[in-house]
């Protein structure tokens, strides 16, 4: 007994179904590690750039080695830590495909009589392909952003907050 034309394509479809659904279930889901952000990064703060109160001013500018450790439960759940070869230790988390550090900088700057301001420091900054766009795959090294530090209103006996941005870049190592 032989199978009818339309019997054989019948069973060919069923066989290629089923292979394509073992396919896509064997297919590993993104996992929690694709997410983050983890390893050695060499950062760039560039000075050339810097706007302090929305003027641009030079700054010097600060490179430094960063070790990044995250976890994430989801790509816009992550959190973890950063060392910096500059001596300090900070949270990282991200928002919104955003990532974020702050940390407090003791001494940040001195008014005119000598009295400390301590400044509160931001980073932010989201991951770039290599033609400095966005690039929401998590794929890649490199990340572009700002990092901004703001001192109180009131120090130094003026009614504003002083504020330094200055462009930033990071890439892994």
């Amino acid at each position: 007994m032989s199978a009818s034309p339309l019997g054989v394509k019948t069973m060919a479809l069923a066989a290629s179904v089923g292979l394509l659904g073992a396919g896509l279930m064997s297919a590993a889901p993104a996992s929690a590690q694709e997410w983050g952000i983890n390893g050695t990064f060499a950062t760039s703060s560039n000075g050339d750039w810097a706007m302090i109160n929305d003027r641009y001013e030079d700054q010097p500018s600060i490179r430094s080695t960063w070790t990044i450790s995250t976890s994430c439960t989801s790509p816009s759940d992550c959190a973890g830590t950063v060392t910096s070869d500059q001596g300090w230790t900070a949270p990282i988390y991200t928002t919104n495909g955003l990532w974020y550090i702050k940390r407090a900088v003791p001494n940040w700057r001195y008014c005119a009589d000598g009295v400390p301001v301590e400044g509160l420091q931001t980073y932010k900054f989201y991951p770039v392909s290599s033609d400095a766009r966005f690039d929401p795959t998590y794929t890649t090294n490199e990340f572009t952003g700002e990092d901004r530090t703001i001192g109180p209103s009131g120090s130094c006996g003026r009614n504003q907050w002083p504020v330094i941005r200055i462009p930033f870049y990071m890439k892994k190592i």
